[in-house]
């Protein structure tokens, strides 16, 4: 092969190997913010269930569940 003949083949190389990098960089910033986002939605769950406890507490539904229990052990339900 002459030095004619690798320059074209070099040149296509590093084209490739830049459109690689390229598209490695790409898919590792997608990745970090579908990452990111998981960790904000599970924030946002953990907040919401500790919400819904909090109001379930305030309207007495534990107090009532409880009393369903204890008088479904005790046979007056």
């Amino acid at each position: 092969m002459s030095e004619k003949d690798l320059k074209p083949s070099q040149d296509l190389t590093v084209v490739v190997q830049t459109l690689l990098q390229q598209m490695q960089d790409k898919f590792q910033t997608m990745s970090d913010q579908i990452i990111g986002r998981i960790d904000e939605m599970s924030t946002r769950i953990d907040d919401l269930e500790k919400n819904i406890s909090d109001l379930m507490t305030q309207a007495g539904v534990d107090e009532l569940e409880e009393e369903i229990k204890v008088s479904e052990t005790s046979g007056t339900a």
